[in-house]
């Protein structure tokens, strides 16, 4: 017999779960919801209607309770037990997500909460879809113990095995503190929001007990700071709107999986567009500096490209753009910051996006003008040697269409690093302002050229002879081509056209790699 008050129907019994999970999707209260409002936060269903294509999203164990006992926990069971995870479409495609409710135990992780989560993580894995996790938690269930960081053990070990097999996004929009901070590292691209966001393994309040050190949340790990100086953060954003748009954006230039290509889209911008701006734009004097953004906005479909880690290492540029609407990543010198050296930041970030382009079928477009490793005693006691390494071996070990173009200077160690023919790069294009040398002129004379100089009557009329002669035998723009360095020689002005019609050619490029457990790549 049915107890009082229970439904004894079908109708009732649907009517009863209308009403349950009108509870789940309403939350804890009108009152928490006001408080997440009330910080400049949106609450974590609409933070999904924000990402996903509208009425598309399908969500997993909604109805699902933590079973914890102790603390008080037994008589605080919401449902989705503070994370709501499932799927959707962005621009029609199907894209996996999971996103905390900070209104519920502030969006810490308890056992039925990482369950849930590592499910969703292994279906994305599964079904070859991106993940991407809207982060607002305040770490463990501490009243759950060791059951809750056993939780983060699942969830970086399922970050790991996706890693390279579909993209992964973290969104940060909210506190991410401790170990929880080590998945959206492992992570493809972290995007946080000003202000909301922080991230530190530890807090300001342990900081001053250990170190003495005074610092606020924001000071010590919000979003301009691992934008700027940590780079742990990849894009930055004012607010979670901007930020959510662009989290779309970034999905519609990747694959699913790396079983795919990215998304090829129509392009009303020519194939054969000349740019003769390009003449003007970038300086014959190698040490004159320009913007190479300007370079790349001129080469690229509608001048468009969304820049990865814009505020980090800025004397390099990583970009994911399109040529006649096929995806590529750019990777480039800046000669306006540090004159466009490479050094241990510029190293590692360019290192990391070319793997990431790598995994994912993504061509690789390397625009050289670089003087150099930048010297010094800091960087050589930070481990130039083993950073700097870390480009060479990503770009040796890259299986996708590369082609390189050197606009003017490229010398020493780091033009082969950046993607010389040498190294493995299917095409190598220079324009006519090149000088691929050893060093610089006026350094290599000194050099080779010192005695001669010092015992002339006129050292300083010796040495810009000296230079003058280095020049005409050494760094003429066409000293690479005539060796076989350089595949052609071409016009600026003809270097988008040049650029589609050779990753026409390459579109069916296939390169196996030895068979290996893995690398072992410089750390």
């Amino acid at each position: 017999m049915s107890s009082a008050g229970e439904p004894t129907d079908a109708r009732g019994r649907v009517a009863e779960l209308h009403a349950i999970r009108a509870e789940a999707l309403s939350g804890p209260s009108e009152r928490a919801t006001e408080a997440q409002h009330a910080k400049g936060k949106l609450t974590a269903r609409e933070r999904i209607e924000l990402l996903l294509d509208a009425g598309s999203f399908q969500e997993v164990e909604q109805l699902r309770r933590h079973r914890a006992t102790g603390f008080g926990l037994e008589a605080k069971k919401p449902y989705t037990d503070g994370v709501v995870t499932g799927w959707g479409t962005v621009e029609g495609r199907t894209v996996f997500v999971y996103a905390h409710d900070f209104r519920i135990f502030g969006g810490a992780l308890g056992e039925a909460h990482a369950t849930k989560i590592h499910k969703i993580m292994d279906m994305a894995i599964a079904a070859g879809a991106p993940l991407v996790s809207l982060n607002d938690g305040a770490g463990a269930r501490i009243q759950e113990g060791v059951s809750a960081l056993a939780g983060y053990g699942g969830i970086f070990q399922r970050n790991t095995k996706a890693s390279g097999v579909i993209p992964q996004i973290s969104v940060m929009l909210g506190p991410c503190a401790g170990g929880a901070a080590y998945s959206p590292a492992l992570t493809d691209f972290v995007f946080m929001v000003r202000d909301t966001s922080q991230m530190f393994i530890t807090g300001p309040d342990v900081v001053k007990a250990v170190t003495g050190e005074e610092i606020t949340q924001n000071g010590l790990g919000g979003a301009d700071v691992h934008a700027e100086t940590s780079g742990v953060c990849h894009f930055a954003y004012d607010d979670e709107e901007t930020c959510i748009a662009e989290v779309r954006y970034l999905l519609s230039m990747l694959p699913q999986n790396n079983r795919e290509n990215p998304p090829r889209v129509g392009s009303e911008d020519p194939a054969d567009r000349r740019s003769d701006v390009l003449l003007d734009l970038v300086p014959a004097d190698g040490n004159r500096p320009y913007d190479m953004a300007k370079v790349i906005e001129e080469l690229v479909d509608d001048g468009d490209y969304l820049e990865v880690h814009e505020r980090w290492a800025r004397n390099i540029i990583c970009a994911l753009a399109r040529l006649d609407g096929q995806v590529v990543g750019i990777v480039a010198n800046q000669p306006q910051t540090l004159a466009g050296v490479l050094d241990i930041e510029a190293s590692e970030k360019a290192a990391r996006f070319v793997q990431m382009c790598d995994a994912f079928n993504i061509p690789i477009i390397t625009l050289l003008d670089v003087p150099g490793f930048l010297p010094g005693v800091d960087q050589e006691h930070g481990g130039i040697i083993r950073h700097g390494a870390k480009l060479l071996y990503a770009y040796c070990n890259a299986t996708v269409p590369r082609i390189s173009l050197i606009l003017r200077k490229a010398y020493g160690g780091a033009y082969i690093v950046m993607d010389s023919q040498s190294i493995g790069a299917d095409l190598t294009y220079a324009w006519p302002t090149n000088e691929i040398a050893v060093m610089g002129a006026e350094g290599a004379a000194n050099v080779i050229f010192r005695r001669q100089i010092a015992e002339a009557e006129d050292p300083e009329a010796m040495r810009v002879r000296m230079v003058k002669e280095y020049k005409s035998e050494l760094m003429h723009p066409y000293y690479a081509a005539e060796r076989g360095l350089v595949d052609d020689v071409i016009d600026p002005a003809e270097t988008r056209e040049v650029l589609i019609k050779s990753l026409a050619m390459l579109h069916t490029k296939h390169a196996d790699l030895p068979s290996r457990k893995h690398g072992n790549p410089p750390q």
